[in-house]
């Protein structure tokens, strides 16, 4: 598979000890753990890759999109040499959101955890967020904001750096912040969000729809999409009406509809259809959990005439072109959330 392929695994069950509730936490620079392997570390040449994917994706770009000022994207988070052409897509959009919006101040990133069995969500204990192009700042008073209500734990300088799924977003954010002067005023905050409930995912979109709906925040839902094959426990095959009614004669094809089944939910808003595709599919979407208590949020923000979004995948693509169940690949989706209506 490559570069970073080899941490997409399950989440396993060791609860990390080392999460708090305390802000005492807050004293450490978060390395850029994976750099030289899941992306370059050197700044030069990891400049010269991301500019060449957001030209790439620039050039290809459709005009399907809607025109609100962008809010929100989905974004993969696999090593750039498999992902980053793909999460371009979804830069782009924050790219667009800084320059029609200069009241942004944070771009919130919401990802998932690979590594510790967590029931809730924990929001990073740096204090910066360090690239090979630029360091980031952390929003310590939305982190505190937050911290006030009870609900979240902070994650230790181990479980963040660990963590590849919000590292992946901070380069992209660094050069998209570089590129448009704006590094000193613009702020990071990461939230790991667990292995939760339905019924929690719907109360954490309840309780930070308020903060996301505000214009000064953007925010990135990191998640890649199908994990196929044998190593990521998942070889599902499609069933003959399936296969007939889709038109379906290879392994990639049916494993396209099964993320376009979910992204189509995602699209329409429905975080219960969501959940429900999941008890009927098991989809290996790595950041479910993240993009659901999004979709929660956008739900409420609706319902209470704050925000209204309309959401549409940009881009689509596979590691790898499975044919056989030996085969394994991860697909790759970025979609891009804009305002419709803001009251």
């Amino acid at each position: 598979m490559g570069m970073g392929q080899s941490l997409h695994k399950h989440q396993n069950n060791a609860t990390d000890s080392s999460m708090s509730s305390s802000s005492s936490s807050f004293n450490y620079s978060r390395r850029a753990y994976h750099a030289g392997s899941w992306y370059e570390a050197d700044k030069n040449a990891l400049d010269a890759s991301l500019s060449k994917f957001l030209a790439d994706a620039s050039e290809n770009k459709t005009t399907t999109e809607a025109n609100g000022i962008p809010r929100a994207c989905i974004c993969p988070h696999a090593g750039f040499s498999y992902s980053g052409p793909t999460a371009a897509y979804s830069y782009l959009a924050l790219k667009e959101a800084l320059e029609r919006n200069p009241s942004i101040r944070t771009v919130v990133v919401l990802h998932p955890s690979h590594h510790v069995y967590l029931e809730s969500c924990a929001l990073s204990g740096a204090s910066t967020l360090e690239t090979p192009l630029i360091n980031l700042g952390v929003d310590d008073a939305l982190r505190e904001s937050l911290l006030s209500t009870g609900k979240f734990e902070v994650m230790s300088q181990r479980v963040d750096e660990r963590e590849h799924s919000g590292e992946m977003q901070y380069p992209f954010i660094a050069k998209i912040l570089m590129s448009m002067c704006s590094q000193e005023q613009v702020k990071v905050l990461p939230i790991m969000v667990g292995s939760i409930r339905t019924s929690i995912e719907e109360s954490y979109g309840k309780l930070i729809a308020s903060y996301l709906a505000d214009d000064s925040i953007f925010t990135v839902i990191s998640s890649d999409f199908c994990h196929y094959g044998q190593r990521f426990g998942y070889t599902p095959t499609p069933n003959s009406s399936e296969a007939s009614e889709q038109g379906i004669n290879e392994l990639f094809q049916f494993i396209e509809y099964l993320d376009r089944k979910g992204m189509d939910l995602i699209e329409l808003q429905r975080p219960g259809a969501f959940a429900d595709y999941f008890r009927q599919y098991s989809n290996t979407i790595c950041g479910r959990h993240p993009i659901a208590v999004w979709l929660n949020c956008v739900v409420v923000n609706s319902k209470n005439g704050k925000e209204e979004l309309d959401v549409r995948f940009v881009r689509y693509a596979q590691s790898s072109r499975v044919r056989s169940n030996n085969d394994s690949s991860v697909s790759y989706a970025s979609a891009v959330a804009r305002a419709t209506c803001n009251n």
